[in-house]
């Protein structure tokens, strides 16, 4: 049986209803620049007219611009078009191509079979098909079908490309703060000294506290900000400077590329929403652990620090989460208990928990993750203060070959972080020194007469005076790190006093949490940077 010919599908019903068209484009970037495909989807009005919808008739559904159609999520004007043709307020769907509708088989088969229930037209630039009808409606879901497929396509291709560039290294990403693209797309340090400066001090304040928070509570007590790069269109590029924030100091820790690595895959995307979980439009991602990186190209590009700093960094990070404690050290506390994260038990190999008694001064070691876990007995119980005398006399016995070489160590970082410190400083200054001679400059090449621009850059150029005057009574009342350096004599007098470490452990001066970490050592003889945590 032959089909009728396309015009004779429009019946008088259908022009009695609305015709809606339906106009979207895929992202932003698409509307702002194909400009022509635009217009080519708002003139379906004119064919809607000759094909004989009334105007008053004519709807455009364009709420969907910048939408993908890989889903119906987000797209208020799609379900809102479902809606009408299920109310069968709809007499034709008009696009420029089935693919704007919908790239999803599910989207697209069930708007097909709501406009087969209700007698609705699907109209694109290559004709008029009536869901209703066998032959067109198996035009239809071809045609959709190739819509989705066309779309992973393309993604295959994409995602191809990108893998293949990421393989040489070569693939793009914006970079962390402290790292830049030289001329020729290589990956530099920032050439901002005052920059370099902060990066650097990050990471060596964490190799001494072993806390993102420290570095945070050290950057507040001194005053000091930290950098970040805008990257909106208009302040593209753009360096402001911000007080430091534990969020900020993580993601430097958790970044490999500033110890010279380039890495690909550390996220993965789950687009499929599970069971009773809400669907996203972009998906979810997580975080790829470190050990299933698909790309890791060591020593790419100059770095901050090395690639055992970078894993030694990774394991005390891990080491100081609380999630299951009792896989984890934790972070050395001032409690008194000094083998607190770190002793095992001796019958089930679990680590022991810290339980005080009443005075709240003396440790009590307990191994009751079976019973807390599985009902079962306590495996052990001791007090902790006989136990704790016990290893730390082994503790400074064993590391008497060590006392020369652990205190020369000290005294050198103790003198280039103050250096450091108060090198931050004086780089800050000369930062605003610099702005504010800018806008001398600037006020000066004025022509005098033009008062409309020369208010303005006087106005720039005392605000930039009164900070420079602001951070130079700042730096003045804030304790000098230069102050912190050790003269000739200090020195003497300390490596004779590291002869006797046991004086030093025993002094109320010394922290509890400062003798946990010193016992977390595993080779005092070593750089302290290299050192791991053991058990």
């Amino acid at each position: 049986m032959l089909s009728q010919p396309s015009l004779s599908k429009i019946q008088p019903d259908h022009l009695d209803r609305d015709a809606v068209i339906y106009v979207r484009q895929s992202s932003m970037m698409q509307v702002r620049d194909n400009t022509t495909s635009t217009l080519r989807q708002y003139d379906l009005v004119q064919r809607a007219l000759s094909l004989g919808w009334p105007q008053e008739r004519i709807y455009v559904i364009d709420q969907d611009q910048a939408h993908s159609g890989s889903s119906s999520i987000g797209r208020d004007g799609f379900q809102s078009l479902v809606a009408e043709v299920g109310l069968k307020h709809c007499g034709a769907i008009l696009s420029l191509e089935v693919s704007r509708l919908a790239r999803s088989c599910s989207d697209w088969y069930h708007l097909l079979e709501i406009c087969a229930l209700t007698d609705t037209l699907v109209i694109d630039e290559d004709g008029i098909y009536d869901p209703g009808h066998y032959n067109d409606r198996l035009l239809l879901g071809f045609k959709g079908t190739m819509s989705e497929a066309e779309l992973h396509w393309l993604r295959q291709r994409l995602l191809g490309g990108k893998l293949t560039k990421a393989e040489h290294g070569e693939l793009r990403f914006r970079l962390p703060i402290g790292l830049v693209y030289d001329l020729t797309g290589k990956v530099v340090l920032d050439p901002d000294e005052e920059v370099q400066a902060a990066v650097r001090l990050v990471f060596a304040l964490f190799e001494q506290y072993g806390s993102a928070l420290a570095v945070v509570k050290h950057f507040t007590q001194h005053h000091l900000r930290f950098p970040d790069r805008l990257w909106k269109r208009t302040r593209k590029g753009e360096l402001v400077w911000e007080p430091l924030h534990s969020g900020r100091v993580l993601s430097l820790l958790h970044n490999p590329f500033y110890a010279g690595a380039y890495v690909y895959g550390r996220t993965k995307t789950r687009r499929h929403a599970l069971p009773g979980e809400e669907p996203r439009i972009k998906g979810r991602t997580r975080q790829v652990k470190r050990e299933e990186w698909p790309i890791v190209l060591l020593d790419a590009h100059p770095g901050y620090i090395t690639w055992e700093h970078f894993r030694h960094h990774q394991q005390v990070l891990d080491d100081n989460r609380t999630w299951r404690p009792e896989e984890r050290r934790g972070v050395a506390r001032e409690g008194s208990a000094l083998l607190q994260g770190i002793v095992l038990c001796g019958v089930c190999g679990r680590r022991m928990h810290v339980r005080y008694l009443s005075n709240g001064t003396i440790p009590s070691y307990e191994c009751r993750q079976a019973h807390a876990q599985l009902a079962e007995k306590t495996c052990q119980t001791m007090r902790g203060d006989g136990i704790d005398q016990a290893v730390a006399t082994c503790f400074l016995q064993a590391i008497q070959p060590a006392h020369l070489a652990v205190s020369l160590s000290t005294l050198d970082q103790l003198e280039a972080r103050a250096k450091q410190l108060d090198r931050q400083w004086q780089l800050r200054l000369e930062r605003a020194q610099y702005e504010a001679d800018l806008a001398r400059r600037r006020y000066t090449a004025v022509d005098p007469d033009n008062r409309l621009v020369a208010r303005s850059l006087e106005r720039d150029w005392n605000e930039k005076l009164t900070e420079v005057d602001q951070l130079q009574r700042e730096y003045a009342v804030l304790p000098k790190p230069t102050a912190l350096l050790i003269t000739p004599q200090d020195r003497q007098r300390i490596l004779a006093l590291a002869q006797n470490v046991p004086v030093v452990w025993h002094a109320p001066t010394t922290s509890q949490a400062e003798r946990k970490q010193l016992l977390r050592y595993r080779d005092l003889g070593c750089d302290p940077e290299q050192t791991g945590a053991g058990d």
